[in-house]
């Protein structure tokens, strides 16, 4: 399986953070079909994803989003795609908070 690992820093705060990542997976749910739950903890939430030859975890915390994904055979050819995408969409909801 091919990997993608993504990082972005942020100034919400672990309950604005939150928010983001539900809006992320959400979208990612209308766009690609993924499925996603999420585990809430103390100082860490963990959104599982997947669908489409694509599954990992978003991690979310007061000042860091890491999602790590695994790709399948057919998905691999698109890994740059995929993980542009995936960029793209958590910067423009990054960007669309406040700090």
């Amino acid at each position: 399986m091919t990997a993608i690992h993504i990082e972005r820093e942020h100034t919400l705060g672990l309950q604005a953070a939150r928010q983001v990542a539900r809006q992320w997976a959400e979208k990612a749910q209308a766009k690609f079909g993924l499925e996603w739950r999420c585990e809430e903890g103390a100082a860490r939430d963990l959104v599982h994803f997947s669908g489409n030859g694509l599954r990992g975890t978003l991690a979310v915390t007061e000042r860091l989003f890491g999602i790590d994904a695994q790709l399948g055979f057919l998905a691999a050819a698109f890994k740059d795609k995929i993980a542009a995408e995936i960029v793209k969409n958590l910067d423009q909801l990054i960007g669309d908070r406040p700090a």
